[in-house]
């Protein structure tokens, strides 16, 4: 074994949550604190998804951290979307800024993370054989990083190069081969626009066709700049206010209480204005909760790719016929990629993927699609992946795998009961906004209660079993109120064969649940029990 060391807190991962949590602890609490990340550098997220044509889809301006005047003033903003070279050059800029690196470990993983009830601390083994143990563990594990490679019929025959895009090596090579892409979600649609015109030959693999927007993007002027710096206070209370969090005013104007025509002439300026959450969100109020509006937003997209698209075969195969109830897409020239002569799209919801060959994909109709290179776009198992692949055990020696078998669960989305002194940043049932705001208002509100803890000369906060199910109680109820349990998504864990179909965010936005916060807090941490 090597060397043990105790720490105040223990924080996995060092993306935008971890690397904030550390900063608070550390430097207003004057607490030990030690990060661990299995990655090579900081960034989180946005350190392996260095897929081509990798885009947040937040604007600049509110992709970022609020809490330090200075950083915003001086922050770079050059484009209205942030690439992910910009991200993760902002978060390398924020390490070093802040003195961070000094107590990140990198290229470390957590195996286990162990609460010992005797001693009332978390004993935390890495990948290195390290143990080490702490007061308080604070888990950054992002909500989208723990990759889901779907297991097809001779995957590891495949004699050609294959990558999923949540682990995106460097140096990667595609001009001038034959490619494959498995997956038409997010991801999928930024690899397929940003490569098709430098490949041989792109055959896209789709399960479900998408509603996509145009994203919008490019560059901004001074004037822009000097705006949103001159105006930030402002923009940060109405960002912690709102429902997502973008940076804009959501509508309050039901769909169909306008003209056919007035609804068009706003879904068209929101078109050209582009982003995905301004799309579903500003143009109208109930997008997300009415289905006659819902369908209005359908026909409009769908109206989109039948004019974009020259081939109606095509086209006809690129227009969802679901509900628009996912994470709202947007993109820089997606359907139009398909009129490019290079580009097969293949629908397998019709025609399945039979087995990966040594030479490529074969579908069920016997066609064999010889390839070079093999992209799976596949996603995440999202939420709590990360999580049951470290082995978590709380009081009495209860695994988190058993905790959520019957899918993931919180208070507050930040702590478990039977798991003392354990913080989750974006744990389930967290809010469903622009992450960064969300991240920073559970970091704060963590850092506080930790303080609280140390300050009373406590040993252990934990929530009990009834305000964890009350908080997944509510988070199931608002969701119903949604049209999104209606869709097949992520977001409800449907992309993982066998994850249970549940809710798995807080959908009432971020000002709502700053106030469930405040509320809990002003009446002693409610739902908590101290020791």
């Amino acid at each position: 074994m090597k060397n043990t060391t105790h720490f105040d807190a223990i924080i996995i991962g060092a993306g935008f949550g971890g690397m904030y949590m550390l900063k608070k602890l550390r430097d207003e609490q004057g607490l030990k604190v030690r990060v661990f990340d299995k990655a090579g550098g900081v960034g989180g997220t946005w350190y392996w998804n260095r897929y081509p044509g990798a885009l947040s889809d937040t604007e600049s301006f509110v992709y970022c951290y609020s809490w330090d005047k200075a950083l915003l003033q001086d922050m770079h903003i050059t484009t209205r979307y942030l690439t992910q070279p910009q991200i993760l050059s902002y978060l390398e800029h924020v390490a070093d800024r802040y003195q961070l690196r000094p107590d990140i470990q990198l290229n470390t993983g957590i195996t286990a993370a162990h609460f010992n009830e005797s001693s009332n601390t978390w004993e935390v083994m890495t990948d290195t054989g390290e143990t080490h143990t702490a007061k308080f563990i604070v888990t950054a594990l992002g909500l989208l990083s723990a990759t889901n490679i779907p297991n097809i019929k001779g995957r590891d025959s495949f004699q050609g190069e294959w990558y999923h895009t949540g682990n995106w090596p460097e140096g990667v090579q595609f001009e001038g081969k034959r490619v494959g892409v498995i997956g038409t979600g997010s991801t999928g649609t930024q690899v397929i626009t940003a490569i098709a015109p430098n490949v041989a030959h792109l055959t896209v693999f789709q399960r479900s066709p998408q509603y996509s927007v145009p994203v919008g993007n490019g560059p901004v002027t001074a004037d822009y700049v000097a705006n949103v710096k001159k105006n930030y206070d402002e923009i940060w209370e109405q960002v912690k206010s709102s429902v997502v969090a973008f940076g804009f005013k959501e509508s309050t104007v039901p769909a169909m209480s306008v003209s056919e025509e007035e609804r068009k002439a706003v879904f068209q300026k929101a078109w050209e204005n582009g982003g995905g959450f301004r799309f579903m969100f500003e143009t109208f109020c109930d997008i997300a909760t009415d289905e006659q509006a819902n369908l209005a937003a359908q026909n409009f997209i769908r109206s989109k790719i039948a004019e974009i698209v020259k081939d109606p075969e095509v086209a006809r195969k690129l227009m969802p016929k679901d509900l628009y109830a996912k994470r709202p897409l947007c993109d820089s020239g997606y359907y139009a990629t398909y009129n490019r002569p290079n580009v097969k799209l293949l629908d397998v919801k019709a025609n399945p993927i039979a087995e990966i060959t040594p030479k490529g994909v074969r579908t069920s109709d016997g066609v064999e699609h010889e390839l070079d290179m093999l992209i799976f776009a596949t996603g995440f198992d999202a939420v709590d992946g990360n999580y049951t692949k470290i082995d978590i055990r709380g009081r009495n020696g209860l695994s988190i795998k058993d905790h959520w078998k019957t899918g993931p669960t919180s208070y507050l989305g930040m702590t478990n009961a039977n798991y003392p002194n354990m913080f989750m940043v974006l744990g389930p049932n967290g809010p469903f906004t622009n992450l960064p705001p969300s991240i920073e208002t559970q970091v704060e509100w963590i850092s506080e209660l930790i303080s609280e803890v140390n300050a009373k000369d406590l040993s252990t906060v934990e929530p009990t079993k009834a305000a964890e199910a009350s908080w997944t109680k509510t988070c199931q109820d608002i969701a119903g109120m949604t049209l999104f349990p209606k869709a097949e998504s992520w977001i409800f864990g449907a992309n993982i064969p066998g994850k249970s179909n549940t809710v798995y965010f807080y959908m009432a936005g971020l000002g709502a649940y700053r106030q469930q916060l405040s509320a809990v807090k002003s009446e002693g941490y409610q739902g908590f029990l101290f020791q």
